[in-house]
């Protein structure tokens, strides 16, 4: 979505802090919103008006805004609205809005240019603005604000040897050099039994090792009771999957890491089930009377059957995961009143929702609301790929930031923009993403995104900076396939940079594990290797622990501003600002140091390298501390 560029409209509000650079769009419903516009006097215009209208096009508002001085060449016009009183039927929803402006016979719409650096006339408004009213929740803030987020795929963690493997799995003994399952094609059929033995004892184990990367949040994948090893094929949501240790061992590290100050937090999967389960049962592995075997089961309304038994919904038309109804009361009570009620008792901090978007408003509502009535300070995030905060899924515009529905998303644009930036110097796609996410999201929104490199679901971070782009190769091939020497150091330069990245905008970083080792691969499952313990990339190890240390030492990286100071396609600097403290970050891509000009000391924090005052090393990153406002100049010379 196209707004005004951040140098030529501010807002600001009474409730919601105004970010230098990056100005938000996103308010609480309860705050007046003052708009200020800097027209360039050469437009001539003698009335500015801005219209608001919602998703539909229907207008919602129409106010005048009062010439109020001149400055640098331009004419400021300002107005305010306030949504409780001038929006009541819209003030919990997405709007959007763009101004109209007249100068003599003539009238004109305004819009931001493709690179926002400047106003453009057009004659009809086809390009408008968000502006997203939402209702702030009184609850208190997550725990795990301003930490550092660990994500654990179980099975390949570590093997514990406590655990045994599941019946009709295979388990794979060779922990250094065995590769996952795979299927013949790419988007085949796998049967994805095979176990490496990772387990929960295993995680415990190496508690001490997630603390040392100053972690405060283990996000853990699925846990519950599944045949997959990847296990979001749940077939019994009450109870931990005893190839993993079942309840027992989740009860003992939930308890070992809050010692550490580790929150643990769970990765939900509410939108489908497994086929082989308690409550479809297909297979009749269980006890219960599945929805498959008979009209009768309690089970049987959670599901959507087009001709019973052997037609039904499916996620992605995959019938082992049949598709849940989850507006279904007696679904919505069992997960709400019996699944939330005993994980959240067990001391867990929250949860990761799989698939959001296919989970109706209610659902997702009804479930924070739960979490947070048994635990305050939890957190509950959503897997959504996109800018969550106008997302349209199956027809229909989420609310995730609107009421109570989430608290945060995992943020892929982020991920996305660093990729096109660091490997092609994309400078665009980098000012796009910082822009819309931190604009457009709420500030505890904003504070929680799930920073994130990579997952179980993209390549590794190191193999998608460095990596061969060369179409769609067989799944054989890639099962082979490593990075040369060279194409190591190259990534680790590049992963070492986009980590810095990461780390310090807002939000939590989150580390899929063992991206802080060096790990590669490509597609699933390829990026679902065994952690490769005794043979870890340590120089890299390290930076992901300076930077943890350096988020537990600033806590401006916590809750402060940005100010995003120049984007090129060789420099990135931006600052994180609270008070009279600020940080600020410099990403090198030129093969030359950059030097950093500017009226205040500067102290360094952090740099991936050693390259002397105010300097970024070539092809590097650095942190600097500093005190009050100031200009920054960057530049190849000394």
């Amino acid at each position: 979505m196209n707004f005004l560029p951040i140098r030529e409209i501010r807002y600001s509000s009474d409730r919601e802090r105004v970010l230098r650079g990056i100005q938000t769009c996103a308010f609480d419903s309860r705050s007046a919103v003052q708009l200020e516009l800097h027209l360039p006097r050469m437009y001539g215009a003698t009335s500015v008006r801005i219209l608001i209208s919602d998703e539909k096009g229907r207008l919602c508002l129409e106010k005048s805004l009062q010439f109020h001085a001149v400055e640098n060449g331009c004419d400021i016009y300002c107005t305010s609205v306030d949504a409780q009183l001038e929006l009541p039927l819209h003030k919990a929803g997405g709007l959007f809005y763009y101004v109209y402006a007249v100068s003599g016979a003539e009238s004109f719409y305004l819009s931001a240019s493709r690179d926002r650096t400047e106003l453009q006339r057009m004659q009809t408004p086809d390009t408008k603005t968000q502006l997203l009213f939402y209702r702030e929740e009184e609850r208190p803030e997550p725990a795990i604000v301003g930490g550092t987020m660990y994500h654990v795929f179980v099975d390949r963690f570590f093997r514990s040897g406590k655990s045994e493997p599941r019946k009709g799995s295979i388990l794979n003994e060779d922990w250094e050099n065995g590769v996952p399952q795979y299927a013949e094609r790419p988007g085949g059929f796998v049967a994805n039994n095979m176990f490496f033995g990772g387990d929960l004892w295993g995680v415990i184990e190496k508690l001490d090792y997630i603390a040392s990367l100053n972690v405060n949040c283990l996000y853990l994948s699925p846990v519950f009771e599944a045949a997959s090893n990847h296990k979001y094929d749940t077939a019994d949501y009450l109870r931990v999957d005893s190839a993993f240790g079942g309840d027992e061992a989740l009860a003992v590290l939930v308890e070992e890491a809050k010692k550490r100050g580790i929150h643990v937090i769970l990765d939900g999967v509410f939108n489908h089930t497994g086929a082989d389960s308690r409550y479809f049962n297909k297979f009749g592995n269980y006890e219960d009377l599945g929805a498959y075997q008979s009209k009768e089961s309690p089970y049987y309304k959670w599901y959507a059957f087009k001709n019973y038994p052997n037609s039904y919904e499916s996620w992605w038309g995959i019938d082992i995961l049949p598709h849940i109804r989850s507006d279904e009361p007696e679904y919505r009570h069992f997960i709400y009143d019996e699944v939330v009620e005993k994980w959240m008792k067990f001391g867990i901090a929250g949860f990761r929702l799989d698939v959001a978007d296919e989970l109706s408003d209610d659902f997702l509502s009804g479930f924070t609301r739960k979490v947070k009535d048994i635990r305050p300070d939890a957190v509950v995030y959503g897997e959504v790929w996109e800018d969550a905060s106008n997302k349209i899924a199956y027809g229909m515009r989420k609310r995730y930031f609107q009421g109570a529905e989430l608290d945060s998303v995992m943020n892929y644009p982020l991920r996305t923009g660093l990729i096109a930036y660091l490997t092609e110097g994309n400078d665009y796609a980098m000012r796009e993403a910082l822009i819309m996410l931190y604009s457009h999201y709420p500030e505890k929104s904003r504070n929680l995104l799930m920073n994130l490199l990579g997952t179980h679901d993209t390549e590794r971070i190191l193999t998608r900076l460095v990596g061969d782009d060369f179409g769609n190769p067989s799944n054989e091939y890639l099962s082979q396939k490593r990075l040369t020497p060279e194409a190591r150091r190259k990534g680790i330069r590049m992963l070492k940079q986009a980590y810095a990245v990461a780390s310090t905008v807002p939000g939590v970083p989150c580390i899929y594990y063992g991206d802080e080792a060096g790990m590669e691969g490509y597609r699933d499952p390829f990026n679902r290797m065994p952690f490769p313990w005794g043979r870890e990339e340590t120089d890299l190890t390290d930076w992901y622990r300076s930077l943890g240390k350096l988020r537990k030492e600033h806590p401006m990286l916590a809750h402060g501003g940005i100010d995003l100071h120049i984007c090129t396609p060789q420099i990135l600097a931006y600052s994180r600002f609270s008070g009279e403290d600020n940080v600020l970050v410099v990403v090198n891509r030129s093969i030359d140091p950059c030097y950093i000009a500017c009226d205040c000391a500067l102290e360094t924090l952090l740099a991936t390298e050693a390259c002397g005052p105010r300097c970024v090393p070539a092809l590097g990153a650095a942190v600097f501390a500093y005190r009050g406002e100031t200009q920054f100049f960057f530049s190849d010379r000394p």
